[in-house]
């Protein structure tokens, strides 16, 4: 056998791969049994959009010959490589995902743009991978060079597109690209990753057998940004499986407690995240002190940073040993972001280390740990990691850095030709890799892959900047920081570098910037690095001594002092020597140091010191003295009330009532979408032309008016013995026919008898053009004038059944409503034997509840 056993040598199983593309594997489900299961889930201003595989696959199909069309009819050429790139400019929606595999579709690979990126990023990358077009949905100058289309103008181009397959598409000059991808470079310029369809595949499918989707697993969510590798797998995993996907808009991914809320509600059983969002969900966990909460989520997989061991066993605290795995993904763009993988079901396989192991390769790929002179290194000996195999990207755009992409002389078989080198160190430790770190400058910032030369690089080129050195401050910790040393002869401060640099440099690349009046060197004249890190720890928040930070209390009202000083003292402590500037009322948490992760652990320290602020009040507040605002010494704090006023029902709101309930439950109401397209607006118009003389002759239905006396929402209300009896022809008979089901059984036998006794909340609507903020305040407010007229009409109680995932929350953590029943939609079997709702996931929930007054 000789001494190869011996050697840090690591082979993943062989499977054999079948070559084709990723959008072919989605038209095989769209077109098969699958077909009518929904594909697409998003939420957007109160309303649930739905589509199912068909009607993406037909939609993709016109858009993609609009792609062709343009292309052609502007006689629009590939680029140096012979590519042709569609780059993508939009924010996460189901919009996006349509437009995605339309590029593919077309021939074509798509380069994924942001829009916090900056001018000086988009226009390097645009001059350099010179796509043939740019879908937006936000204008912008910095796509003046660039032929551009808008979503908007992209779906009216497509409108009279036919449907049918496509027979012609656009072909690249070389490889099967499908996406490009921009990372950080080593040279401070971004650089492009190529990568084919066969690479997404070979990732895919290993996926598939090493973590295949359960039974009952029918929604995933797509919630990383487009820019990172992990959203491939989010988003063409579930897709060319039949599964839906639930796309997560940013500002719901920011804010942990929403994102928690919304992975809860749709019953989402894996996850992907970096390790600081792991732990700023956990921290919020322990703030809600709810432990059912996150249950079904049982696979979570953490990549793009280190996994510390700590942050793994406070993660079984929260969740049982062996039921819940907590994976440690390794890799980067280059290899498809995961090729090697550790898996973790208990805290004895941690083993007293400080980070978790990176585990073993994936199919088809094999890792060699290797000395300087490319020979592999012993057992147990510290190499540096290269990757060999079916998850190696096609280089780089305009041939980039080929040193990266180097040949195998250690290979016999064909796919192990090539050697990618990841600049990393491992070690083989019982058949298993545990990383040691970097040989370069590259570190990762919320999962972001950052090269400290980058950003050394733009720190330097800030007029008046002699000197700058940039390092990272305790990788994967929580108060990982990264620091820009800078000596200056010029008059500026801290803060004004760092608003120089975001013209510069991506949000999450920006350095918290630290005056000296030297760099201190080694004796060799090379930079010591150690002593600008200790100097910044003896100044930090090292043994819990909060250094000397100006709080400025100006502004601040007498009664409010006491609240002021709690919450001031609190962010001091919180982000202590990295905080950027002073402490006010004027002050934004997340300007002068604060994010997402030390928010949470700010609203945990104000808790404990008796003052609450919910985490999403936190997160939207718009400096401090907003906060100081929102806080409360009650756990239950009280609502301001908004502007609005009750008007019992008149014949004259008639024609407003019918347009309301029709916009609310024809386009957003989460049963009707699964009768489509047996629904008509007209059915709404018959069912209140029905109903309207006994709402009218109960006086218990109103509407509710803006300040303005505009008509923004309608709550329909009946005695619940005392209902009428009434005929429609239209579909919507199996919607009553289901809340009865679901109603009737409670109301007879579990709530008051007689007449007066009950007050069935029956229909509530608001208006369409309310922003979400506008929405859920009128909500609130009908569902406060619901109580208030049972309260006058001496009802003991109010009854009601919500769908919709707002008025659940709305009734369970606000009002309070006691649930009786917690029906899963999809198990209806309806009088004729069909299910109406079959296709429904079994998330979706009809929630029979009570509120006693």
């Amino acid at each position: 056998m000789g001494s190869l056993p011996q050697l840090s040598v690591l082979k993943g199983p062989p499977r054999s791969l079948s070559h084709t593309q990723i959008d072919t594997l989605f038209e095989k489900v769209a077109t098969g049994p699958s077909s009518d299961n929904t594909a697409l889930i998003f939420e957007e201003n109160g309303e649930v959009r739905k589509l199912s595989y068909l009607q993406v696959d037909r939609i993709t199909t016109r858009f993609a010959r609009t792609i062709i069309d343009l292309v052609k009819t502007q006689s629009l050429s590939p680029n140096s490589d012979g590519d042709y790139i569609v780059a993508v400019n939009m924010h996460p929606s189901d919009h996006l995902v349509l437009v995605l595999l339309s590029i593919w579709k077309a021939g074509c690979a798509y380069l994924p743009l942001d829009h916090s990126f900056p001018a000086s990023r988009i226009e390097h990358i645009l001059q350099e991978a010179q796509p043939v077009v740019v879908i937006y949905d936000e204008d912008t100058k910095d796509f003046a060079q660039t032929p551009k289309l808008s979503h908007q103008e992209l779906v009216a181009a497509s409108a009279g597109q036919s449907e049918k397959g496509l027979e012609e598409r656009l072909r690249h000059h070389k490889d099967d690209l499908a996406i490009v991808l921009y990372t950080s470079g080593s040279t401070g310029i971004p650089k492009g990753v190529r990568i084919p369809h066969k690479v997404i595949l070979n990732r895919l499918q290993w996926q598939f057998k090493a973590f295949p989707y359960g039974d009952s697993e029918k929604v995933c969510v797509f919630k990383t940004a487009l820019t990172f590798v992990d959203s491939v797998s989010e988003i063409w995993g579930p897709l060319v499986n039949g599964l839906s996907v639930l796309v997560v808009p940013k500002r719901v991914t920011l804010d942990p407690e929403k994102l928690i809320q919304t992975l809860d509600g749709y019953g989402i059983q894996r996850l992907v995240l970096v390790p600081s969002l792991l732990r700023s969900i956990l921290m919020c966990l322990e703030l809600k002190k709810n432990t059912s909460l996150l249950k079904c989520l049982r696979l979570w997989v953490c990549s793009g940073e280190t996994l510390t061991t700590s942050l793994a066993a406070d993660f079984f605290k929260y969740f049982p040993q062996e039921d819940y795995r907590l994976c440690n993904f390794y890799g980067s763009t280059e290899i498809m972001g995961d090729v090697t993988f550790y898996v973790i079901s208990n805290t004895q396989q941690l083993n007293n280390r400080l980070t978790a192991p990176i585990g073993i390769p994936v199919d088809n790929t094999i890792v060699y740990l290797l000395d300087s002179e490319l020979r592999p290194v012993k057992d147990g000996e510290i190499g540096e990691l290269f990757v060999s195999g079916s998850n190696l990207a096609a280089g780089y755009v305009n041939g980039r850095d080929k040193d990266k992409f180097v040949d195998n002389q250690l290979a016999i078989d064909p796919i192990f030709s090539k050697l990618y080198r990841t600049g990393d160190f491992a070690r083989l430790e019982t058949g298993i890799l545990l990383y040691e770190g970097r040989t370069d400058s590259q570190v990762k910032i919320r999962g972001h892959r950052v090269d400290l030369s980058e950003v050394e690089k733009a720190v330097s080129g800030v007029n008046g900047v002699e000197k700058a050195v940039v390092l990272c401050y305790q990788p994967g910790e929580m108060n990982q920081a990264l620091l820009a040393f800078v000596k200056s002869a010029a008059l500026m401060n801290e803060n004004q570098i760092e608003n120089m640099l975001r013209q510069k440099l991506t949000e999450y690349m920006v350095p918290q910037v630290v005056l000296v009046e030297s760099i201190p060197l080694l004796v060799n004249g090379k930079i010591d690095r150690q002593a600008l890190l200790k100097s910044y720890e003896s100044t930090n928040n090292n043994d819990d001594a909060c250094v000397e930070i100006d709080i400025d209390y100006s502004g601040v009202e007498s009664e409010k002092m006491e609240a002021a000083k709690v919450l001031f003292d609190t962010v001091a402590s919180v982000l202590n020597r990295t905080a950027r500037a002073a402490i006010s009322l004027k002050a934004n948490f997340y300007e002068i140091g604060g994010n997402s992760l030390n928010s949470i652990y700010t609203i945990t320290r104000l808790n404990e010191e008796g003052y609450h602020i919910s985490i999403g009040d936190f997160l939207s507040a718009a400096d401090l003295g907003e906060v100081l605002q929102r806080m409360t010494s009650s756990a239950n704090p009280e609502r301001s009330s908004p502007i609005f006023t009750a008007e019992l029902l008149k014949n004259e709101h008639k024609s407003a009532v019918i347009d309301i309930i029709t916009t609310s439950f024809y386009q957003k109401a989460d049963l009707e979408q699964w009768l489509m397209p047996d629904i008509f607006e007209s059915d709404y118009t018959e069912l209140i032309d029905a109903l309207w003389e006994p709402l009218l002759d109960k006086a218990l239905s109103f509407v509710t008016k803006s300040d303005s006396g505009k008509i923004v929402g309608v709550g329909l209300n009946f005695d619940a013995r005392d209902e009428p009896d009434v005929e429609i022809t239209s579909k919507l008979t199996v919607i009553f026919e289901f809340l009865e089901c679901v109603e009737g059984p409670v109301r007879d036998e579990q709530l008051p008898t007689g007449k007066g006794k009950i007050l069935h909340s029956f229909m509530m609507g608001t208006h369409s053009t309310l922003s979400p903020k506008e929405n859920v305040a009128v909500m609130q407010f009908m569902e406060d004038e619901v109580l208030r007229l049972a309260t006058r009409r001496h009802f003991e109680g109010i009854f009601t059944t919500n769908t919709s995932p707002l008025t659940q929350q709305l009734g369970t953590d606000v009002y309070h409503y006691q649930t009786l029943l917690d029906y899963q939609v999809n198990r209806y079997v309806a009088s004729d034997g069909t299910r109406p709702f079959g296709k429904a996931p079994d998330s979706q929930r009809a929630i029979a509840q009570w509120k006693p007054i």
